[in-house]
């Protein structure tokens, strides 16, 4: 056999193992992520049916992002904290509509939360005051 068939030889046996192996490197990473998204998405479906939900029962936090207020209406006990979380990449505020006892949050950074106790029965309507569109609603009951 010539040198230049060797090499081609070695050359051909060194991409068909270098394949192989990203191959079942790949195969292996994507047993793992397929897993790990399935399982994921499991442990996650309860919660996304409550986060999108319009109204929610379950919970006293309130996610500001892709700029609105999520869940947009919520019903909690009286004497309850409600808790907004700011997930966008843009400030908002939280604030109160109708004169009434309710939260003023102030300029609500990227990140941030802010949480206001609500101490009174009744129904509360707030918005953002940098983007006026953006409204929610808090039901206190007894």
């Amino acid at each position: 056999m010539s040198q230049k068939t060797i090499v081609w030889i070695i050359v051909v046996a060194i991409i068909l193992l270098g394949g192989g192996a990203l191959i079942a490197a790949n195969r292996n990473n994507n047993k793992t992520n397929s897993t790990t998204t399935t399982n994921s998405s499991n442990n996650n479906s309860s919660t996304s049916s409550t986060e999108n939900s319009s109204t929610s029962t379950q919970s006293n936090a309130v996610t500001i992002e892709n700029m609105m207020f999520s869940p947009a209406s919520i019903t909690v006990k009286k004497g309850t904290a409600v808790t907004w979380t700011n997930k966008d990449a843009v400030t908002h505020t939280v604030t109160e509509n109708d004169e009434q006892k309710g939260p003023d949050s102030g300029d609500l950074a990227s990140g941030k939360t802010y949480s206001f106790t609500y101490d009174t029965v009744g129904t509360f309507k707030y918005h953002c005051a940098i983007h006026p569109n953006m409204t929610g609603t808090v039901t206190v009951t007894e």
